[in-house]
């Protein structure tokens, strides 16, 4: 592993599949003008629209996207994470797995992760969120994806964030990065979001990639933004503010050692 820059995209996605790639598609390339050379977007970034509209057109969604993102890495020359879209479920059509991959240059798929802990929260601003009405939860964390060029990269996608348990199974299983893209709310993100993906950084000692979605995308939904990549002592590298963007900064082997060397928790587990 040798250091590189990686890319934490932002977008404003909305109800409409073909706008929200050709948007998806402009910030990759803005990200790769850059010299990114691991690109991740955010969850919901192919589709953010009603609950219903999502599942009705889950498998468009689905063939598209991943068409997309394989297109993406192959002519862009990039590994690029899609953060999050809809897999309809191949017994149950009234739902979708919120599925994440990470494809590698030459197109193949080498991660996939199926969101294991839904939204469903009353969020205290008067808005409501079942993520379960229409998701199915996946069931297996998955394994780290070793690269040789981009180190070891763990997935995980927004509410997991809450979970630190989630992170600790990834950073014990040899992870460098962390992957956490999100569509955080409008009103749980200015309190928790940046502190969350901090305590993800600190306590694993790793690398935080988190792209994001920002402002409103249809009727009352509204996100958070600030899409940003930590390093392992918490330091804030890029944040992409409340705009659509790109986040980007250096992932680096030596900060990683020299953090570990300096605080070494990973070592010092006692219940592990």
């Amino acid at each position: 592993m040798k250091s590189y820059l990686a890319a934490a995209i932002q977008m404003t996605s909305k109800p409409n599949l073909e706008k929200n790639l050709v948007e998806a598609e402009e910030l990759i390339e803005l990200a790769v003008r850059k010299g990114a050379e691991l690109v991740s977007l955010p969850e919901n970034f192919a589709f953010l629209g009603k609950e219903v509209d999502k599942v009705a057109q889950a498998k468009e969604i689905a063939v598209k996207t991943e068409q997309f993102l394989k297109k993406m890495a192959q002519r862009f020359q990039i590994t690029i994470l899609g953060g999050g879209f809809p897999v309809p479920v191949a017994d149950n059509p009234t739902k979708a797995y919120n599925t994440a991959i990470l494809v590698t240059p030459d197109g193949q798929e080498v991660a996939h992760y199926q969101k294991v802990h839904l939204f469903d929260v009353d969020v205290p601003d008067g808005n409501t969120y079942q993520e379960s009405s229409t998701v199915m939860a996946g069931k297996e964390i998955p394994p780290i994806y070793n690269s040789e060029r981009l180190g070891k990269l763990g997935l995980s996608i927004c509410y997991d964030v809450r979970f630190p348990e989630f992170y600790r199974y990834l950073s014990g299983k040899g992870a460098d990065v962390l992957f956490i893209p999100a569509a955080f709310t409008a009103y749980t993100g200015k309190d928790h979001w940046q502190v969350l993906l901090q305590a993800r950084a600190i306590e694993n000692t790793c690398y935080v990639i988190a792209p994001a979605q920002t402002g409103n995308h249809y009727e009352r939904r509204y996100t958070h933004g600030h899409a940003m990549i930590i390093d392992p002592w918490g330091v804030i590298l890029a944040d992409a503010g409340s705009t659509p963007g790109v986040a980007v900064a250096e992932i680096n082997p030596h900060r990683l050692q020299q953090v570990r060397q300096q605080m070494p928790s990973l070592q010092h587990r006692v219940f592990v």
